[in-house]
C-alpha cells in the first residue's frame, strides 16, 4: 500500500468514526481520492505536495471526460474535506482546495402536495385492516417527514404515543427524535388496537408496519401502496414517499417554522440541504402575489 493509499484509508476511518458516514458515501469518497491519486502521480506530485492548479485540472478532466455535474460537485466536496483533514493533522501547512470555485448545480425544486391535496389523501374511504394500516402510515410520513427507509425500519418501541414522538435511525446510523401530530397518534393507536394484531397473526414481529402476510413492509411495498392510494383518491399525479417528506418540510416553513428546527426533524447534516425548501416557499409566495396583487403584472 502506497503512502497516498494509507492516507486515504486513515481519512475514511476518520469519516466513519467521527462523522458516522454511510458505507455508500465512504465508497464514493474513496473512489474520488484514488482517482485523484492516480492523476497526481502522472503529474509527478502527491497529496502532500500538490497545488491548487493540480486540483483544478483534475476537476476539469473529470468534466471533460463526461462526469455528471453532480458527481463533479461531490468530488469537489471530497477534496475540500480531505485537504482540511490533512491541514488539521499537520500533514500540510495549507489547504489547496480553498482556491477552488464551488460548482453550482441547477437543483430542481422538490415536488410538494398542497395542504388541500394532503387533507383529501388522509381520508379513509373504507373500513379494513389494510386501510387503517395505510392511513396510519401516511399520517406518520406526513407528521414526521421520515424517509421511506426510516419508516419501514420503525419498531413498536420507536413510537411513544403517550408523549407523542417517533424515534428513527437515519443516514449514517444517526438517531433522531421527531414529534408526532395528534391525528397521526390517533391513527397509529387505531392501527395497533386490532388491525396490526390481525395482520401479524401467529407471526412474531416488532416492526410497526406489516404487510398482509405479517412480515415487514418493503420500500417497494410502500411505493405501491402510495400509488394505489393516490389513484383511489382520484389524484392525477403519482405520489411517492419523498413527496410526503417534501410536503412536511414545506408546510412547516409555510406556517412559520424556523429552518434549524426543520433541519433537525429531517435529519439533514447540512442546513444547505434544507434551504431548498425556502426557495420553494419563496416561489409559492411569488406565485400568490402575482395572482392576487392588482399591480403585479
Amino acid at each position: 500500500m502506497t503512502s497516498g493509499e494509507q492516507i486515504t484509508k486513515q481519512y475514511l476511518i476518520y469519516l466513519h468514526v467521527e462523522r458516522g458516514l454511510s458505507e455508500n458515501t465512504l465508497e464514493a469518497y474513496e473512489r474520488d481520492l484514488l482517482q485523484l491519486l492516480v492523476f497526481l502521480k502522472r503529474r509527478k506530485t502527491d497529496f502532500i505536495t500538490c497545488e491548487a492548479n493540480d486540483l483544478f485540472l483534475f476537476l476539469l478532466k473529470l468534466k471533460e471526460n463526461g462526469k455528471a455535474p453532480r458527481s463533479v460537485a461531490r468530488c469537489h466536496a471530497t477534496l475540500r474535506g480531505f485537504f482540511a483533514f490533512l491541514l488539521d493533522e499537520g500533514r500540510r501547512s495549507d489547504n489547496p482546495s480553498t482556491y477552488l470555485v464551488t460548482p453550482k448545480l441547477n437543483q430542481p425544486l422538490p415536488k410538494v402536495l398542497s395542504e388541500a391535496t394532503m387533507d383529501k389523501l388522509l381520508q379513509a374511504r373504507e373500513e379494513s385492516d389494510l386501510t387503517h394500516r395505510d392511513l396510519a402510515m401516511l399520517e406518520v410520513l406526513y407528521s414526521s417527514g421520515l424517509r421511506v427507509s426510516e419508516l419501514i425500519g420503525l419498531r413498536l418501541s420507536d413510537i411513544s404515543l403517550d408523549v407523542g414522538y417517533v424515534r428513527c435511525l437515519g443516514k449514517g446510523s444517526k438517531e433522531r427524535i421527531v414529534p408526532l401530530g395528534e391525528l397521526a397518534i390517533r391513527d397509529v393507536e387505531h392501527y395497533l388496537n386490532g388491525p396490526r394484531q390481525r395482520l401479524c397473526g401467529k407471526q412474531k414481529s416488532d416492526i410497526l408496519f406489516l404487510n398482509v402476510h405479517g412480515r415487514p413492509l418493503t420500500r417497494q411495498g410502500v411505493v405501491y401502496i402510495l400509488k394505489k392510494w393516490g389513484k383511489n383518491h382520484n389524484l392525477e399525479q403519482t405520489i411517492s414517499p419523498h413527496m410526503f417528506r417534501h410536503s412536511f418540510a414545506t408546510h412547516l416553513l409555510d406556517h412559520g417554522a424556523d429552518l434549524r428546527s426543520v433541519q433537525e426533524m429531517l435529519g439533514h447534516a447540512d442546513i444547505a440541504t434544507t434551504q431548498i425548501y425556502t426557495h420553494l416557499t419563496r416561489k409559492r409566495l411569488l406565485d400568490v402575489f402575482r395572482k392576487a396583487h392588482p399591480r403585479a403584472d
